[in-house]
């Protein structure tokens, strides 16, 4: 798909779907005034401020142009959107470890580089990183492997 607005008209207008979805679950709360803000002053302070920039970068995109789009690599986003699922839903279920491995694994299959020593080594670090952090450094309480809820 050859386009002339390239990535930055796509990121610009993600960037503003992702502020009208923001401002949609900020709706509900109350907004108050500068010098007494409510709950809800802030997220839709930020929201504003994330479509301005989605507006700007959308219409540098259209008028500047860049670079041409070529095909969309779908395997890649499948994959990466997998494992970002996977890991919520064996998080509670597997404990953290084997959600960590099951992330990293499904994200190093949408990559074209098929090192199975490099995924290992960095799914065990980044294991290990999270069991420190969460569990031990922060004191939070996932469960942390299958038979230990």
């Amino acid at each position: 798909m050859r386009w002339r607005g390239g990535t930055d008209v796509i990121v610009g207008a993600l960037l503003i779907a992702v502020a009208a979805a923001g401002y949609w679950l900020a709706a509900d709360l109350r907004i108050g005034t500068a010098m007494r803000m409510g709950p809800g002053y802030f997220p839709r302070l930020v929201c504003w401020v994330l479509a301005g920039f989605g507006l700007l970068l959308a219409a540098r995109g259209l008028l500047a142009g860049g670079p041409p789009l070529e095909t969309w690599a779908v395997r890649p986003l499948l994959l990466v959107s997998a494992a970002i699922a996977a890991f919520g839903l064996l998080l509670e279920r597997l404990g953290l470890v084997v959600a960590v491995l099951a992330l990293v694994a499904l994200s190093r299959a949408g990559g074209r580089e098929g090192r199975p020593v490099e995924a290992a080594l960095l799914a065990i670090g980044l294991a290990v990183f999270c069991v420190s952090l969460f569990v031990w450094l922060l004191g939070m309480t996932p469960p942390v492997w299958p038979w230990r809820r």
